[in-house]
């Protein structure tokens, strides 16, 4: 999988995948572009979505939104927790099947939404330069 940014002007990068999909990439408050803490984030969230929606949609069609949040201490350079918040109505379904479908989700998004695993897991990240 090829993945690269690229600056495009001061404070303006473009990230872009093989497939020909781009994002963005700017200082936080930056018009029209994610900074890369929002990056991560929507990273967490969207993985939680494409793992859970099956599930989800099987069960119901109402609107499915995933919401996301994150805790940060003031000045720090770092993030201390990220919320995912599934945002769908399932008031169609009963005590019984919610609560059989939240636990579904649980266990799908812990098993197999790689974004969020490897938050948990907490992995090494190397910068180099080429040549």
């Amino acid at each position: 999988m090829s993945l690269d940014v690229r600056r495009e002007g001061e404070h303006e990068f473009i990230g872009r995948n093989e497939r020909g999909a781009s994002v963005r990439i700017g200082r936080k408050g930056a018009p029209g572009s994610f900074s890369p803490a929002e990056l991560l984030q929507i990273a967490a969230a969207g993985c939680a979505a494409v793992t859970a929606e099956e599930l989800i949609t099987r069960r119901t069609d109402a609107p499915l939104r995933v919401a996301v949040s994150a805790d940060r201490r003031e000045g720090a350079s770092e993030l201390d927790a990220v919320h995912v918040l599934f945002d769908v109505d399932l008031s169609t379904l009963t005590a019984g099947e919610r609560e059989k479908l939240v636990e579904a989700v649980d266990r799908a998004v812990e098993r197999l939404c790689t974004v969020s695993r490897t938050l948990k897991k907490g992995i090494p990240v190397t910068e180099d330069f080429a040549g």
